[in-house]
């Protein structure tokens, strides 16, 4: 089986598709200014388009790694998280504080998805 790879950079690619899984790069967000909750928004719409590419969405969800970097904003995160979630398709999640490779991000998330 051959990989897919999409958006490839020098350093990494948005994601590879092998054996019937999308895996995502940590995703961030486009807009560094907005709050927690406008931040994880933007970050599940690029999410949302990437698995679309990859012919899944976010109920095949397999698993989701969500870094912020202050927890004490983890319910803003959870605001827009619980907007955009399939009802009766949360999938397993881990959520931990990290130093993000950007000061200004306050959050970036990982997923991996069943695709067909």
């Amino acid at each position: 089986m051959s990989i897919k790879r999409v958006n490839v950079e020098k350093r990494l690619s948005d994601m590879a598709i092998y054996n019937g899984v999308a895996y995502l790069a940590g995703q961030v967000p486009d807009d560094a200014t907005a709050d927690i909750t406008g931040q994880t928004a933007q970050v599940l719409a690029t999410i949302d388009r990437l698995l679309a590419e990859a012919g899944t969405d976010k109920t095949r969800i397999l698993m989701a790694q969500i870094f912020v970097a202050n927890m004490k904003e983890f319910d803003g995160m959870n605001k827009a998280w619980d907007a955009w979630v399939a009802a009766g398709n949360a999938p397993p999640r881990a959520t931990v504080e990290a130093r993000l490779a950007n000061a200004d991000f306050k959050v970036e998330i990982v997923v991996t998805a069943a695709v067909g």
